[in-house]
């Protein structure tokens, strides 16, 4: 949280649902943000909140992006009312949060990323958006890091995805996630060391997904 954060309460499909929403600095009076962001957090039956030290990297670095980042905690985490419901209402709440901030920031891009189990809530509201067929209903790009393969039933995502993964990841494996990257013919970046949670490679991260976007401006 920061003086461009915001947090807010938003109706979601099993009740209240707790989001935070951080603003970029910069953006004020006629200087637009570039689109908004929606951040995923990891599992949570396992402690997953959106505090979560890899989701908050990616909200700073959206915002450092000059996008609003937006994070939300899932079912039953929080101040969020349910319980959970193992990706199903999880991407039904990030379906209705998607729509209420291109509501309030109309005509702005959205972009979806996800933390391990928030993956896997992301790319399945990718592929509902894509099945839509509605014109600009999917999201511009996923960023997905500690890819939930093998533990989650992947959708395949478009070819534009960011995809990071640590090295020595105990909780999903490596090998997991190139399976699932292979037929989809889909790079995989792998950070050297890394563990499920990124200790002390948070930056890497932050510096990877940064150079990523900008490369497509």
């Amino acid at each position: 949280m920061n003086r461009q954060s915001e947090k807010f309460t938003l109706a979601g499909g099993a009740g209240a649902m707790e989001c935070v929403l951080d603003m970029p600095a910069d953006v004020a009076g006629d200087v637009p943000a570039r689109g908004v962001a929606l951040i995923a957090h990891p599992h949570p039956l396992y402690g997953g909140t959106m505090d979560n030290k890899v989701a908050q990297t990616l909200a700073r670095t959206f915002v450092g992006l000059g996008y609003v980042a937006v994070r939300f905690n899932f079912r039953g985490v929080g101040a969020s009312e349910g319980v959970h419901d193992h990706g199903n209402g999880e991407t039904d709440d990030m379906a209705i949060l998607l729509a209420h901030l291109r509501a309030r920031y109309p005509g702005l891009p959205a972009a979806l990323a996800g933390f391990s189990f928030g993956t896997f809530v992301a790319a399945q509201l990718q592929q509902r958006l894509i099945a839509s067929g509605a014109p600009g209903a999917p999201a511009e790009r996923l960023v997905l890091i500690g890819s939930a393969a093998g533990k989650w039933a992947m959708p395949e995502v478009p070819a534009d995805s960011i995809l990071i993964h640590g090295e020595v990841d105990d909780t999903i494996p490596l090998a997991a996630v190139l399976d699932w990257a292979r037929p989809q013919d889909l790079p995989v970046i792998v950070i050297p060391g890394a563990d499920h949670f990124f200790h002390r490679k948070l930056g890497h991260i932050k510096n990877l997904v940064t150079q990523l976007w900008r490369r497509t401006d």
